[in-house]
């Protein structure tokens, strides 16, 4: 799983200096030996593996965040990679958990990757994440974890509170309209 893992990094197209940095470290990180997976929460080791969930609704262009309770944050569903699980399967298991829905990937891929130190109730450790976009219906009704989210709410691109919310996600939101620009712009190519 290591080799695969690096593999889905070494593919992603940094966005900016930043995302080429946390690309190069994670890469070290995995070259190292060292563990990838959380083995007990909330944070040994201290730097593990995490998909990140961008549930997206191409239909209204509005993405789906969760009020975390512990993150005390406004971020993208997600969770722990679990020893020698691949991200992708992360992402199926925890939006079933998270939100009773089937993953629909928008990209089979992740199109994005951060190194960030956490905050909230469980701060001070090292999240190593891949983000994945899947699609849904922001008309779904949704059964979400209480437990884990005070709410969940559709946000517009433009409207996403980054005063509350991941410190990345602003930067994700950048890659992630480009990557949709180049997509409309291979779809009229295409006609």
């Amino acid at each position: 799983m290591r080799s695969t893992i690096r593999s889905l990094i070494t593919q992603i197209a940094p966005l900016d200096l930043r995302e080429q940095a946390d690309c190069n470290e994670t890469v070290a990180w995995i070259d190292s030996d060292a563990l990838l997976f959380r083995t007990a929460k909330p944070a040994t080791p201290p730097m593990h593996l995490v998909s990140y969930i961008v549930v997206y609704d191409p239909a209204t262009a509005q993405i789906l965040l969760v009020d975390h309770r512990n993150a005390q944050l406004w971020l993208p569903c997600g969770g722990h990679v679990e020893p020698d699980e691949h991200p992708a399967s992360t992402v199926a298991r925890e939006i079933e958990e998270e939100l009773g829905i089937e993953a629909q990937f928008y990209w089979p891929e992740p199109c994005f990757i951060t190194v960030t130190e956490t905050v909230g109730l469980t701060a001070g450790h090292i999240d190593v994440s891949l983000w994945y976009v899947v699609q849904a219906d922001s008309q779904q009704p949704l059964c979400y974890d209480q437990a884990e989210f005070a709410q969940i709410r559709w946000f517009a691109l433009d409207d996403v509170p980054l005063e509350r919310s991941d410190p990345q996600l602003g930067r994700f939101l950048g890659k992630f309209q480009q990557l949709l620009n180049r997509e409309d712009r291979r779809l009229l190519a295409v006609r």
